[in-house]
């Protein structure tokens, strides 16, 4: 199991929150996500199949694009 913190500065509310959560919640592999909106901070637990790109991805492709 992998865990994964990124920086995402496009959240500013609670829909984001529930987008993001939903979205990545979908990926086969993803185990837990938990969002700090506070500190636009998503944290994602996964495996195999889905990767780091795929999570990157994913968050680009709804609009909230992770920092570098």
């Amino acid at each position: 199991m992998k865990n994964l913190s990124l920086r995402v500065p496009a959240m500013h509310c609670q829909h984001c929150v529930h987008t993001i959560k939903m979205e990545l919640s979908d990926l086969n592999g993803v185990n837990a996500v938990n969002v700090n909106l506070d500190e636009r901070q998503v944290d994602i637990t996964f495996d195999a199949p889905v990767s780091e790109d795929d999570i990157r991805d994913l968050l680009r492709e709804i609009n909230y694009p992770a920092e570098s």
